[in-house]
């Protein structure tokens, strides 16, 4: 047997490794917030990493998807063949003087969905546009309508972000006027509150000329047509208002990342608000803290332990029961977990340590201490 030892890991290289590996997961994370604030939404159906390959794109030639090529460029003709593809498009519109970069036009039109969408046709162009506007010249938002994503747990601030790159013609500002001060509020929604909440996410076919409050009411429509029944009796069979629902449905949302865990985690908040217990939820305490200049979010992470000491209703630390509103626009499974909970014993839960956004459960605050990451 021999008896050479294994050398010993310094703790230094431990450490750096452990920096290099959050590093890693916060620039994942990031990457892809960042080009949603100046690309919008990405489209439903992209995957993790796509969205990661594809935020890296657009952020590397920002500039060549922002700014136009020529500022004073006269319009040309161009047209695009049926069932030519967004590849084929883009190089085209560089060899005929119209964008800068064809790479950078592609990852948009992938990004936000619009490569699926182009309508064959001729089209006067000009290279005094910027590339976001050819592409979405030459794409469905070319014509009258154009789809409008809401993505669950948004806030109504993130909703209006989104409207500068949607083809809409609503100014951010009109927007949040219109859903702060509704003009023709719906039964549900107590006197003096905002649509915040009830902004039901889903995607919206609206002509491009659609109002600030057309679309306010078109969202408030999307979720008066998902309150059925059977979510009716479930919150009321659990003591809770349609308006008291939204508002638990709203953390439910923000706290789940894997969506077959939300009615356990609806089960938590129950099992917590019937002891009595503050909820301790770390998403009501990023919508006090609004909109985190330096990380470029409406959602500060992490949160500090000044953070948790922030002064407001919507501090679940400080303060006992619900928040006063919403805070943010929960999907129909937050909805229906709320309506539907799974019936447990849990009062803690935390994030596994292995980035795979499921949780650890657990009955005692010792088991929960436990469950923390090494």
């Amino acid at each position: 047997m021999s008896d050479r030892r294994s050398p010993r890991r310094s703790p230094f290289l431990l450490l750096a490794a452990v920096l290099a590996a959050a590093l890693l997961v916060a620039f994942c994370y990031y990457l892809p917030v960042l080009a949603q604030r100046s690309f919008g939404p990405p489209a439903p159906g992209l995957g993790v990493f796509q969205r990661l390959d594809l935020s890296l794109r657009l952020l590397t030639k920002a500039g060549d998807l922002l700014e136009p090529l020529d500022p004073s460029g006269q319009p040309v003709g161009f047209s695009i063949e049926s069932g030519e593809g967004a590849a084929s498009v883009a190089a085209r519109l560089e060899q005929a003087g119209l964008i800068r970069s064809p790479d950078a036009l592609t990852a948009y039109l992938a990004w936000s969905g619009l490569d699926t969408e182009l309508l064959p046709g001729a089209y006067e162009l000009s290279p005094a546009l910027t590339p976001l506007e050819v592409a979405r010249t030459v794409a469905s938002a070319g014509s009258n309508e154009v789809t409008f994503y809401v993505l669950p747990g948004w806030r109504m601030e993130e909703i209006a972000d989104a409207l500068p790159t949607s083809g809409l013609s609503i100014a951010r500002n009109d927007f949040l006027a219109a859903v702060t001060r509704l003009a023709d509020p719906p039964f549900y929604l107590p006197p003096g509150t905002t649509g915040e909440g009830f902004l039901f996410p889903d995607g919206y076919l609206l002509p491009r000329d659609t109002r600030a409050d057309q679309l306010a009411a078109a969202l408030l429509d999307g979720f008066t047509s998902h309150l059925s029944a059977s979510l009716r009796s479930g919150w009321t069979s659990h003591g809770l208002t349609i308006y008291q629902a939204v508002v638990l449905a709203s953390i439910v949302q923000r706290e789940t990342v894997q969506q077959e865990e939300m009615p356990v985690i609806a089960s938590v908040f129950y099992n917590r608000l019937a002891l009595g217990m503050k909820l301790e939820t770390d998403p009501t305490v990023q919508y006090a803290l609004g909109y985190n200049a330096a990380q470029g979010t409406w959602w500060t992470n992490p949160l500090s332990l000044d953070d948790l000491k922030v002064d407001s209703p919507y501090n679940t630390y400080l303060y006992a029961g619900l928040p006063p509103a919403p805070i943010a626009n929960p999907g129909l499974a937050a909805l229906q977990a709320v309506a539907s909970p799974a019936q447990t014993k849990y009062l803690y839960f935390r994030a596994r340590c292995d980035n795979s956004g499921y949780h650890n459960f657990s009955v005692t605050f010792d088991q929960q201490l436990q469950n923390a990451c090494p």
